[in-house]
Formats: structure tokens, C-alpha cells, sequence
């Protein structure tokens, strides 16, 4: 059996987070937006929930090859799985056609921006998966668990006037100009593969099989995993080999 361990959590203010975080966790009277999974020592991947009350800025992470040159990291490709969503929520992901590098530097900075993209409506149960360099925002009244590689490089094109650092040059350097395809859809429990993750979601419970560094969200319910009890809103890493999730619990898995 191998070893699992409960990961630390970490709350994040921001301005478009949320005082209500039940049942998750208990309110806060702070406006929290993220709540990191984290641990003493490098985790595969960056697991979190966010919770919105209010549009996220306009933004896009670069890819492996500009974060290496520029930043000594890695890119930033995730997916959001919807855990709960207000009526009428929607996320942003990629224009509703193509346009140029001139176009989406004057659009960030008069607004138009918003105009532009391409916007979904989000229902719980909803996943969607952004490789880097893909223009998105996230819109308010949502919960989200977002899986990613491990990096928070993220460069802001429009934040609807917040006074807060926009990062132009290198958002419109970086940016994918065209359509997305963002929506993905379950098959038997694999919601997203790419080069750098794959997540499946178990509902009810199931088996992790080995081999695999494996990064675990509690998205619902209680239960165990590998013996552990375990309830929603903790997360848990496992290094590698075969682990029994049992209950009436949903969890969300990534492994790298």
C-alpha cells in the first residue's frame, strides 16, 4: 500500500472571490478566491478550488518554451471541472474568431475584448480544458476545481478597470488569436488527456491503478482512500501504486 498523504490547505483573498464557501469548508469572512492543495516537498501538480463572485481578468499563461526563456519554469495547461455553478454562470474560452495580434492589443485595452471571446454557459458536472496559451476569464457564481501544471505564471490582457498590473506585451506575444474547443466530455471517468495530465473523476468511489503519481480533490461526499476517511474539500497526493477510493464520495484525480 502506499503512502498517502493528506495535503495542507491554503487560502487565497481575491477580489472576485467569495465569503461562501460551504459545504466545502466553513464561511469565511474574508473574500476568499482560491484554496491551494499544497505540500513540504514539489507536487506533480497544481490542484485547487475557486470560488467566484465576480469576472476574473481577461488572461492567458504561456506555453513551455516562452515560460523556460522567460521565467526559468514551465507553461501552464489545466482544465476547470464545475462543481457547482450559479444560474446563468459562464467561463470564457478563446474568440469566436480568428484575429491579429494588433487586434487583441487594442481590444484588452478598450474592453472590446469581452465582445470577443467566446463565452459557455457552465453547469456542474461541466469540464473544460485550456492548453496554454488559450485567452479566457472566468465568469462570477461559480466552483470550480482547476488541475494544472504546476505554475501560476499568468499574464492579465483586460480586468474590467481593477487597478491591478496588466501584463500586455507578453499576454498578446503568447496568445492563441483563433476558436477554442474547450468543452470535454467524460468518457468512463477520463475527463482530460494531454501531454502534461490526465484527470478522471470517480463517482462512488473506484480504483487508482499504479504506476502513477497521483494528485486526489474531494469534490463531494465522504468515504476513504486507501483506508483513510476522507471528506469534501480535502486533497491528497499518492505517489504510485494501487489505491481503493469507497463511499459515497466524487473525487477528482490527476496524475502527471
Amino acid at each position: 500500500m502506499p503512502e498517502i498523504e493528506r495535503l495542507q490547505l491554503r487560502f487565497l483573498e481575491k477580489v472576485w472571490g467569495s465569503t461562501i464557501l460551504e459545504p466545502l469548508y466553513p464561511n469565511h469572512a474574508g473574500k476568499i478566491g482560491e484554496v491551494w492543495f499544497e505540500a513540504d516537498h514539489p507536487l506533480p501538480l497544481l490542484v485547487k478550488f475557486l470560488f467566484t463572485t465576480d469576472k476574473l481578468s481577461v488572461q492567458v499563461h504561456p506555453k513551455d518554451d516562452y515560460a523556460a526563456v522567460h521565467h526559468n519554469s514551465r507553461g501552464k495547461t489545466e482544465m476547470w471541472y464545475v462543481v457547482a455553478a450559479e444560474p446563468g454562470a459562464q467561463v470564457a474560452v478563446g474568440f469566436h474568431e480568428p484575429i491579429s495580434r494588433e487586434r487583441l492589443r487594442e481590444a484588452s485595452v478598450t474592453g472590446e475584448i469581452e465582445r470577443l471571446l467566446q463565452w459557455y454557459d457552465a453547469k456542474p458536472g461541466d469540464t473544460f480544458f485550456l492548453p496554454a496559451g488559450t485567452v479566457h476569464a472566468i465568469g462570477g457564481g461559480l466552483v470550480l476545481c482547476e488541475i494544472q501544471q504546476y505554475s501560476d505564471i499568468t499574464y492579465r490582457l483586460y480586468d474590467y478597470g481593477r487597478p491591478r498590473e496588466l501584463h500586455l506585451d507578453q499576454g498578446v506575444e503568447v496568445s492563441d488569436l483563433g476558436p477554442a474547443h474547450p468543452r470535454s466530455k467524460a468518457r468512463e471517468g477520463l475527463l482530460v488527456e494531454c501531454p502534461y495530465f490526465t484527470t478522471h473523476l470517480l463517482h462512488g468511489g473506484g480504483e487508482l491503478p499504479g504506476g502513477k503519481e497521483w494528485m486526489l480533490a474531494v469534490i463531494r461526499g465522504s468515504g476513504s482512500i486507501g483506508g483513510q476517511p476522507v471528506k469534501a474539500g480535502e486533497g491528497f497526493y499518492v505517489p504510485a501504486g494501487n489505491v481503493r477510493i469507497e463511499g459515497d464520495v466524487d473525487v477528482l484525480c490527476g496524475a502527471a
